[in-house]
């Protein structure tokens, strides 16, 4: 389990595993792997390295994946973030939208794609833009490794290339874009349930209370008006207190991260 305050969260360290999550060959099998690693019969490596759950030809390729599927969504940040998702995805639970519960996971988890989600992906969608390209992400990790030296030397345009593809991938993968090389917008709805645990992610992320300045808001995909009577609407039920004072919007979770599923579906 990582121990992560919210500082050392936003300077984790940048991988490629969006490579491998990338070429996977649909989100379906992570959730088959959140389930064997919560499963006291079953285990991940015995999903993927035994049973080869995951359809792949060879042994390396195997354990590279079982090793990046662990840290893109099974490491945690404390016990209550783990219990939180563990809970969530409880076979109890009729969740909606557990694709993008797997997408604040993997950017809460991984620095590189959840910059990229945040600066670009979120970004555009919100401005109103209507499709998003390969080239687009290219261009934001150039910007990237010319203020990253360290980066910049490991990284080859091979690398940036297969990168941008590959996050393109997943999102393809998780139903928020559609098409092939130009990737156009699907809306994205997310209901009011899971726009509470949004709150929760985000509390993971930043400890403030104001969440209009958690740097993980972009990623609710709603813009500060809807947002703001969306979450009027959900604190009339209890699930949180609220309050805003025309600047600050400041959210006080009231239930526990392993009780908040409770409350919510029951």
């Amino acid at each position: 389990m990582t121990d992560l305050t919210t500082s050392q969260n936003q300077f984790q360290h940048y991988d490629t595993s969006i490579n491998i999550i990338g070429g996977l060959r649909d989100m379906g099998v992570i959730f088959k792997a959140v389930a064997a690693h919560f499963d006291d019969e079953d285990s991940l490596h015995d999903l993927i390295i035994g049973r080869n759950g995951f359809d792949l030809r060879t042994e390396k390729s195997k354990k590279r994946v079982l090793s990046a599927v662990e840290i893109a969504f099974l490491d945690f940040l404390n016990d209550d973030h783990e219990a939180m998702f563990r809970t969530i995805f409880s076979s109890s639970y009729q969740v909606a939208n557990k694709e993008i519960i797997l997408f604040w996971q993997y950017a809460l988890l991984n620095r590189l794609f959840r910059e990229i989600s945040t600066n670009v992906f979120a970004k555009y969608y919100l401005s109103g833009k209507t499709q998003i390209s390969k080239d687009d992400i290219i261009g934001y990790l150039k910007e990237l490794l010319a203020e990253n030296n360290e980066l910049a030397s490991r990284w080859s345009e091979t690398t940036v290339q297969t990168i941008s593809t590959k996050y393109l991938n997943i999102m393809n993968k998780l139903g928020f874009v559609e098409g092939s090389r130009v990737r156009t917008y699907r809306h994205i709805t997310i209901a009011d349930e899971t726009l509470v645990l949004f709150l929760y992610f985000s509390r993971l992320y930043d400890t403030k209370k104001n969440i209009l300045k958690n740097g993980f808001l972009p990623l609710a995909f709603v813009n500060s008006d809807d947002l703001l009577a969306r979450l009027k609407k959900l604190s009339l039920k209890n699930y949180f207190d609220m309050n805003f004072n025309g600047i600050d919007l400041n959210i006080e979770l009231r239930h526990s991260y392993s009780g908040i599923c409770d409350v919510l579906y029951n």
